[in-house]
């Protein structure tokens, strides 16, 4: 394994907690980071000081800020799915990308983002995010096959449902 990995491309090096943030609450103002990354010390109490503590205590959320610094703010390309399982500060950025003008964002699309996020979320946790939708055959196909009617499964599900040996105790 090459132990000469070169992390000076990444605009994270050298650079410190405060620092970074003095940057990006220059540049956008806490209200836009509180809308964009959705963490309250950037909302209740915000000031420099109150969010380095925070950050310095809670890994997730100073990641999160840290990517948003390197992909928003120095509007570098976004990270491969292996370097993206990796924290901000320890990914390699190759040699031919550089920091471009930092992204123009507003309120608005913020709110757009966050509704979207939303939506993802209730698709997730409804189960149907990602799956496959049934498997083209219908209940009654399916009950036809078995020699079920449909009302006989209604009441296994059900059974199963509040019993899970309710199938087998028949």
């Amino acid at each position: 394994m090459n132990d000469d990995i070169n992390f000076k491309n990444n605009p994270l090096h050298g650079l410190s907690l405060k620092n970074l943030l003095i940057e990006i609450v220059d540049h956008y103002g806490f209200e836009i980071l509180h809308a964009y990354l959705n963490i309250n010390c950037f909302k209740t109490n915000a000031s420099i000081e109150s969010s380095i503590k925070f950050l310095k205590k809670t890994d997730w959320a100073r990641e999160k800020v840290e990517a948003f610094y390197m992909y928003q703010y120095k509007n570098l390309p976004k990270a491969s799915s292996t370097q993206f399982q990796i924290p901000p500060r320890d990914r390699i950025v190759p040699e031919g990308h550089t920091a471009g003008a930092p992204a123009e964002l507003s309120l608005e699309d913020a709110q757009r983002l966050s509704e979207k996020r939303a939506k993802k979320a209730a698709e997730h946790q409804s189960g149907s995010y990602g799956k496959r939708h049934g498997s083209g055959r219908s209940s009654v196909q399916k009950s036809r096959s078995t020699g079920q009617s449909n009302s006989d499964n209604k009441k296994d599900s059900h059974s199963s449902a509040s019993n899970p040996w309710g199938n087998w105790e028949k």
